[in-house]
């Protein structure tokens, strides 16, 4: 919901193109079908494992690549963005960008 929101607000500003708008409401329709199919996790599920792993950085949403198969998690600290890429298969953290 958050990234949604998120989302929404970027597109409206003019910061976000039309085809990435294409393109994320594409993946958000893979990752429910990949859910649905038990495929991949739940956004939730990836959240509640990486959240408490981020000290005080804040939560800033998520986004789903439905080409590889994986959550980002973008977080900002002391005015610093950080992302932390998650398997959506298994949860695994991929990469975490500092």
């Amino acid at each position: 919901m958050l990234a949604a929101v998120l989302f929404a607000a970027l597109a409206q500003s003019g910061f976000v193109a039309a085809p990435a708008a294409a393109q994320s409401r594409e993946d958000q329709s893979k990752a429910r079908q990949e859910m649905r199919a038990g495929n991949i996790m739940r956004a939730r599920e990836i959240e509640a494992r990486v959240l408490p792993t981020m000290g005080n950085a804040e939560y800033l949403g998520f986004a789903y690549d439905s080409t590889a198969l994986a959550y980002r998690l973008k977080f900002i600290r002391s005015g610093k963005v950080m992302f932390v890429d998650v398997d959506a298969r298994t949860g695994r953290v991929l990469k975490r960008s500092r």
